[in-house]
């Protein structure tokens, strides 16, 4: 029977093990701090939980989880720098507490360790595993790059966004259950069920991110509330609003003045409930990705507790 405990402390040890082959330094410092955060290891736990599920154990696929949660982090790591970012999970940025070229390069380092991890998989699941490692690095750049363009851009639609968010962060949850599933060696058909399952739980959990970024509780989210309308992002939120009409300026505005009048215009134009309702959408798409999986009802349930928590969570 899958746990999340015992998923979150197969986890946890084999990183500590993993991280134990690096020295204490300046450059490994920033990285081991930024892990020291926690986060909800959804991408490692999911890797995991999908091998058990295929009948392998943790260890089958933690060389898998370890590469997901790395790079994840290494994305984050960079990510905070584009965004000047000054909070992560309530703490400070690695650039603002180490220095903006500690961030840089340790996040080089913290990418490299990533495909240092996935060279400890077996060898007949290896040449699988590079190649969609490979396939997702380069999509989550392209999605990056994507969000990065649409800050400027005034023809945004709900279809590129889809689309950038999928590319920036649901491809590297899709890749995590995929991952787990060929550490297990399951067959190319349950491999693709559950990157499906994966790219549409990613889904509905990118379009909850960015409505908590919005309307969450900064105590909860542990990140500035309101971050994605000072960048100026196209979210979900803010292209339903901007469809239904001109959205008043706040040129002249404070920073907190224009998060509250954004807010107000988006609550008024029902883009929250929109944005929820098309979270809704695609956790039902991965429901019935599951289905199709045909698991035991325990490990199902496991699985359908994790959506669950994806469209309710408050941070």
């Amino acid at each position: 029977m899958i746990t999340t405990q015992q998923l979150q402390e197969d986890f946890t040890s084999g990183l500590n093990e993993f991280l134990s082959n690096y020295p204490e330094s300046t450059l490994f410092g920033p990285i081991r701090y930024l892990l020291s955060l926690g986060g909800k290891r959804i991408r490692p736990v999911l890797a995991l939980a999908v091998c058990n599920s295929e009948g392998a154990s943790s260890k089958e696929a933690m060389p898998a989880s370890l590469t997901v949660e790395l790079f994840h982090n290494f994305t984050l790591m960079h990510d905070d720098i584009m965004d000047h970012a000054p909070l992560r999970r309530g703490r400070e940025t690695v650039h603002e507490k180490f220095s903006e070229n500690a961030a840089i390069l340790s996040g080089d380092a913290l990418f490299t360790a990533a495909y240092q991890a996935i060279e400890l998989s077996s060898s007949s699941a290896l040449p699988q595993l590079l190649k969609l490692v490979n396939k997702t690095s380069m999509e989550v750049c392209e999605g990056q790059q994507l969000d990065l363009d649409f800050e400027s851009k005034t023809d945004v639609n709900e279809e590129m966004y889809l689309e950038m968010i999928r590319l920036k962060t649901s491809v590297l949850l899709a890749a995590s259950c995929s991952m787990g599933a060929i550490s297990a060696g399951a067959t190319d058909e349950r491999v693709r069920l559950w990157y499906q399952f994966g790219e549409k739980l990613g889904l509905a959990f990118q379009i909850q991110d960015d409505y908590l970024d919005t309307f969450g509780l900064e105590n909860l989210t542990g990140k500035q509330v309101g971050g994605d309308i000072l960048a100026d992002k196209k979210t979900y939120l803010l292209i339903h609003a901007e469809s239904k009409g001109p959205m008043p300026s706040t040129e002249n505005c404070s920073p907190e003045e224009k998060i509250e009048i954004i807010k107000s215009e988006m609550s008024s134009r029902g883009s929250d409930l929109a944005a929820k309702n098309l979270m809704k959408k695609y956790s039902d798409d991965a429901a019935k990705a599951l289905d199709l999986l045909a698991l035991n009802p325990s490990t199902k349930t496991w699985f359908e507790e994790l959506l669950f928590s994806v469209t309710e969570r408050v941070s």
